[in-house]
């Protein structure tokens, strides 16, 4: 806590005092992924931190699906939020400018991407996308870049064949932690969820919603297993509204990148599990995703 706040302190006097007291209150999104209530806890000392630091009162705000964190950020209700690749493609080809990427989770080996994961039951019997043919297969949220951008662009070139045609039944579960459920409940067949795909299996790997899932103990790994892996997908931006002071954006920023440096546990939970710290991003560092969004659009 003393080092973040020497890095807070530090970067207040390189900004200047002009900018924090003309925002009233700041409002962070949470992506969907896991239960509201679970995010909230997750993001709750993050709020503290940035509460501290602007000397506002920071809300966290769950919406129910991806869609209510997006438009937040589109209509000026929320002012950051680390949204999915996806999900800042639909932000950008909306109103390019109204966001701007400021970082990026690292993984342990400093990598920026992750996979989006096909699961089934062990007892399922499903070891491969081939074997779920004529199954109900579930998918998280129409903006999830795991949960269904990335799948509906590689899984139709394995099957050979529309997802539609294939699977028995292609069902929307409203997120990553519903679809683990689902499977774990035996509700749906198999999905698709996201991780880093690095570590043991039976952690749900360093990070993820299966890592969340194994945490919150709603499913047992050795329960499961994979059957699919999608190749690397960019991971999902940091953004904040351009609209903020400029002075806001870096103390914001700062806050960010020096989080697991400052309270490794904090960390933890905001960044869905193990990490090596946030770290600066791009905008050019998405517009392949951004591509793939707008000819899906189209």
């Amino acid at each position: 806590m003393k080092n973040l706040l020497a890095i807070l302190a530090a970067t207040t006097a390189l900004a200047g005092a002009a900018g924090a007291e003309d925002i009233k209150a700041f409002n962070i999104g949470l992506l969907g992924g896991e239960n509201a209530q679970d995010r909230l806890n997750s993001n709750e000392c993050l709020r503290k931190y940035a509460e501290d630091t602007l000397g506002v009162p920071v809300k966290l705000f769950a919406p129910a699906d991806y869609d209510g964190v997006i438009q937040g950020l589109l209509g000026g209700t929320i002012d950051m939020a680390w949204l999915g690749a996806s999900g800042y493609a639909k932000v950008y080809l909306t109103d390019p400018t109204a966001v701007t990427p400021v970082l990026v989770k690292a993984n342990l080996d400093g990598s920026f991407t992750y996979h989006s994961i096909g699961f089934a039951r062990k007892d399922s019997g499903i070891t491969s996308l081939t074997d779920a043919k004529g199954k109900v297969f579930g998918f998280g949220d129409p903006n999830s870049t795991s949960g269904y951008l990335i799948p509906s662009v590689e899984i139709p070139a394995v099957i050979g064949a529309k997802m539609e045609e294939f699977f028995g039944e292609v069902k929307f579960t409203g997120g990553h932690e519903q679809t683990i459920v689902a499977v774990n409940n035996g509700d749906i067949d198999a999905g698709v969820t996201w991780a880093d795909g690095q570590g043991n299996w039976e952690d749900g790997y360093n990070s993820g919603a299966l890592r969340k899932a194994v945490d919150a103990g709603l499913v047992n790994m050795n329960d499961m297993v994979e059957i699919w892996k999608s190749k690397p997908i960019p991971e999902g931006p940091v953004v904040l509204r351009n609209a903020l002071p400029d002075d806001v954006k870096t103390k914001m920023t700062a806050l960010v990148e020096g989080l697991h440096a400052a309270d490794a546990d904090c960390a933890y939970g905001v960044a869905a599990g193990d990490t090596s710290g946030f770290v600066p991003i791009t905008h050019d560092y998405y517009e392949s995703i951004i591509e793939v969004r707008r000819q899906q659009s189209n």
